[in-house]
């Protein structure tokens, strides 16, 4: 992977030339981070100081709502479009189309049916950068991202991406984006393997804030607050799960032909014989802990009625979790066993994440109960001052993107 880098001689020439041109540029900057699996909870439960920061100085969420079902790439996109998941199309990290085949965590942007916050920027004249995100590796309908990091890499360090930040906050104003977006590990990992609160968690934070205050540094050397905004924000919260629900195995005993792609918290039944729906309907309505719903009658509150979500959607509650596979085979062999999940839906308390704000056009004490990952493009549009993707759904965040310079 290639990353932009400027040659730089001496650290005194680019203070003379890098802090001139930021100072005077002008125009807002937005710099939108992810931070995956980072509960609403976390940033009280361990001391880190950047986030710190962005709380006293600027804005913080009670919580952020994650569309449903809250798994990564769902919610990027979401947070990305301003759209719903029964918009965007992004069901699940793997899912199946009756018409194109199998998605498996693709970054082929012709998968996505509204249109990307890039896209957008690009559009109307807004130069953009992605260090990461779903969907942005590709063109969307012929337009794509100025500066773009491919292919998705999770070895890469969050210090190479901050380096990359600045280097592009660096460039001559003709070619300096104005937008940049970039996807961080946060505590998901970790949390899934040792648990949503575990001492690791705490341990993968103060890293992840370390980084962040890094790039607090570089904003603070350049003089690049009064046009430059930091939005910090995550695709989904964290619990606990200790049980699995076997969905396919149950169909597959009662020789039921189907693929069953999903997530944690909600699986997608595709039937090879519609005829079969009946039978299926009632094997699975059978199994404790489970919901069915066939696709007409899926509750409209989940916003996830699509083509993608099979001929019945299965959800679930925690402790449950709806994923097998090597996680079935473990839970059989392992009494006492838990891992950290996520995918359950938006009101779930657990599932809320994180939303704090930094910069020009953030009143400092700033505290919105609730935010959603619909309206994360919006306020970032209004930041930047441009209209917001084509089929967002959301609104800006009441209180950020108010004209002017930070003072």
């Amino acid at each position: 992977m290639k990353l932009l880098r400027l040659a730089l001689p001496a650290a005194a020439l680019f203070g003379a030339l890098a802090l001139q041109a930021l100072a005077c540029a002008g125009k807002p900057v937005v710099i939108l981070i992810s931070w995956d699996g980072v509960r609403h909870d976390y940033p009280d439960r361990v001391e880190l100081p950047a986030l710190g920061r962005m709380e006293r100085e600027g804005a913080r969420a009670g919580r952020l709502a994650p569309v449903f079902p809250s798994d990564t790439f769902p919610n990027h996109v979401a947070l990305a479009t301003g759209a719903s998941t029964d918009r965007h199309g992004i069901v699940a990290n793997s899912f199946f189309d009756r018409e194109r085949g199998f998605f498996a965590r693709s970054n082929d942007a012709s998968w996505i049916e509204a249109e990307p916050l890039w896209v957008a920027a690009e559009r109307q004249g807004v130069r953009a950068a992605v260090f990461f995100w779903v969907g942005s590796e590709t063109d969307w309908h012929g337009v794509g991202a100025s500066y773009r990091k491919s292919p998705f890499d999770s070895t890469v360090p969050e210090s190479v991406k901050v380096d990359q930040i600045l280097d592009w906050l660096d460039l001559p104003a003709a070619e300096r984006p104005r937008l940049i977006m970039s996807y961080w590990r946060g505590a998901d990992r970790v949390a899934h393997e040792r648990g949503p609160e575990h001492e690791e968690v705490w341990a993968q934070l103060r890293r992840q804030d370390a980084q962040l205050g890094r790039l607090f540094e570089g904003l603070d050397a350049r003089g690049a607050w009064r046009h430059a905004t930091v939005i910090v924000v995550t695709d989904h919260g964290m619990t606990s799960v200790d049980r699995v629900v076997p969905v396919r195995e149950a169909l597959d005993r009662a020789g039921i032909r189907a693929r069953v792609p999903g997530g944690s918290a909600a699986a997608y039944v595709f039937l090879e014989e519609r005829s079969e729906l009946g039978a299926a309907e009632r094997v699975l309505g059978s199994i404790d802990g489970v919901r069915v719903f066939r696709r007409e009658a899926i509750p409209k509150e989940l916003r996830i009625r699509h083509a993608r979500t099979g001929d019945l959607l299965v959800t679930t509650d925690p402790p449950n979790t709806l994923i097998e596979g090597d996680l079935l085979a473990y839970a059989r062999r392992t009494p006492g066993w838990t891992r950290g999940m996520h995918g359950y839906p938006p009101d779930h308390p657990d599932m809320g994440g994180i939303f704090l704000a930094l910069g020009r056009g953030v009143r400092a004490g700033g505290r919105p109960l609730l935010v959603r990952a619909i309206d994360v493009a919006p306020t970032v549009a209004r930041l930047l001052g441009i209209d917001p993707p084509r089929d967002a759904e959301g609104q800006p965040v009441a209180g950020i993107g108010a004209a002017g310079p930070r003072p």
